[in-house]
């Protein structure tokens, strides 16, 4: 009996230990995270003028380093989120959703796309003159939210198991100030860099994402220039210390977080040798700051997504607002709406903003996000100027400027809340 008994036995052994290991592998593969990255170049043949803020824009008659739009995808079981960067001023999301609509297997609610802020690239928003006029090239932008979809299309396409190593340090060296008050800014520099787990890629980085508070204008847009500024160097530098490519995303660097290009004699350095020397600098900062992080295998990933509304207050950005042939206004004339997001990626936590906060707003987020890897993505989304609290608004002679080009004296209240929000409802980034 004992001996016509065990094949059956071991066969069903057999049978369910084959099911169990193909439903554990199963299960693991779906959970493992994938990460892909790709880009386009964005210069415009034969140059076109640039732009660096409201106004017309300038001719530009010579190009250093080349504009670019760059993607990172990362996939992990039904979560996909795609992080975007384009070298321009800022991206308003009139644009920003053409792009959208072309992508294909990302919600468009986990498609960010921030700007670099570069004083040296085309006018983004046509921004209009007193008689409804523009100088924006609108054919070029249109060419610019396709290449945007091919490049997140592509990213996906290509992405591939990962995993992740991220840390957040203070970048050393003469990058940035605050032209306000010289040492008013946040030198912190979040890195978060994901590396292949097999194939030609094991151990090698496919991506390293960037994300530092400054002012890209060391350029600027008079001087006959097209340009991505530092953004191109470190890029650049980047990609040869790694093989893979490199993102960029700006901070809060509101008020005014500039790049430090000042000279013992009190002028400024505003040639491409000074972009390269900031952007080989913050490049070097940033693989050292994540050399030593520690690899995270299972790094899990989440994205939450809010709508908010700002008042319109500022009579100028009203005019742009109403008057850009690019249909930024939602159709109240006395509000606008824009979508916030939350990511946690592995150890990390990133909040987006829709403009340029000062430092003390983004001190602020950094200290109430639940992890000692705090990011977050300044000019993502939207770009509604510069964001200062209700008690800096329209106070220092300082602050004229920027508050002028504000929406108002209620949107870091508004935006505050809502990020706050989605931290108190969202789980917890992974700890190390």
């Amino acid at each position: 009996m004992k001996n016509s008994f065990c094949p059956f036995v071991i066969s069903d052994l057999v049978s369910l230990s084959t099911a169990l290991f193909l439903f554990f592998s199963v299960t693991i593969c779906s959970q493992e995270l994938r990460v892909g990255s790709a880009k386009r170049i964005l210069t415009p043949n034969p140059l076109i003028a640039v732009s660096g803020g409201v106004g017309s824009p300038k001719p530009a008659t010579v190009k250093k380093g080349e504009l670019t739009v760059r993607a990172m995808v990362l996939e992990n079981m039904d979560e996909k989120i795609a992080i975007v960067n384009i070298d321009n001023l800022g991206w308003p999301a009139a644009l920003g959703n053409t792009s959208r609509k072309l992508i294909k297997g990302i919600p468009a609610e986990n498609i960010l796309i921030g700007a670099s802020h570069t004083h040296s690239a085309p006018d983004a928003y046509a921004f209009p003159d007193e008689n409804g006029n523009h100088g924006a090239d609108l054919e070029y932008l249109q060419w610019c939210t396709v290449q945007i979809a091919d490049a997140v299309n592509e990213a996906l396409k290509n992405s591939e198991p990962a995993y992740l190593k991220i840390a957040v340090g203070k970048a050393e060296g003469k990058i940035a100030y605050n032209y306000y008050a010289p040492d008013l800014y946040d030198p912190r520099c979040g890195v978060i860099q994901a590396l292949g787990t097999h194939g030609k890629n094991k151990d090698k980085p496919i991506v390293t994402l960037v994300n530092y508070a400054i002012h890209p204008e060391v350029i600027g847009s008079d001087q006959g220039i097209l340009s991505p500024d530092i953004i191109g160097p470190l890029y650049d530098r980047i990609e040869e210390k790694t093989g893979g490519m490199a993102v960029f995303m700006n901070g809060a660097q509101g008020g005014m977080i500039t790049a430090d290009n000042r000279l013992d004699d009190g002028k400024e350095a505003r040639d491409w040798q000074e972009c390269q020397r900031i952007g080989n600098l913050l490049a070097d900062e940033a693989l050292r700051i994540v050399s030593d992080a520690p690899m995270q295998e299972d790094p899990m990933i989440y994205c939450a997504n809010k709508t908010v509304s700002f008042p319109i207050e500022s009579a100028p950005l009203k005019y742009i607002l109403q008057n850009s042939p690019l249909g930024m206004s939602t159709g109240d004339i006395d509000s606008i709406s824009t979508t916030l997001n939350l990511l946690n990626i592995g150890t990390a936590q990133v909040l987006t903003i829709p403009g340029e906060a000062l430092p003390n707003i983004g001190y602020y987020l950094k200290r109430k996000m639940p992890t000692e890897h705090p990011f977050l993505f300044g000019l993502t989304n939207d770009a509604f100027g510069y964001i200062l609290t209700k008690e800096d608004f329209n106070s220092f002679k300082r602050y004229d400027y920027v508050s002028r080009t504000s929406l108002g004296e209620k949107t870091s209240e508004i935006l505050i809340n809502g990020l706050l929000d989605m931290v108190s409802n969202s789980p917890k980034p992974q700890s190390e």
